[in-house]
């Protein structure tokens, strides 16, 4: 019998969360609702990347947005 984990970002890498908010949001949008600078100007995932893992605090408020929208996104994005 196999467990699954309810919790949301079980298996799920940072990348993944990020193109997955970034598809159900986009640049803009993301960067008004978490005030990020490499949101907001000259937006990349690999950029951002290196940001979030650098800073605790940025990645947990990503990864608190995502739980918050996971159950509204397609789940091909999610």
């Amino acid at each position: 019998m196999q467990q699954t984990s309810k919790d949301p970002l079980h298996g799920k890498t940072l990348e993944a969360i990020l193109t997955a908010l970034v598809n159900y949001f986009d640049w803009p949008e993301l960067g008004y609702r978490i005030r990020i600078n490499c949101f907001l100007d000259n937006p990349s995932i690999n950029s951002s990347l290196k940001f979030l893992r650098k800073t605790p605090w940025a990645r947990k408020k990503v990864e608190e947005l995502y739980i918050e929208f996971h159950q509204k996104m397609p789940a091909d994005k999610a």
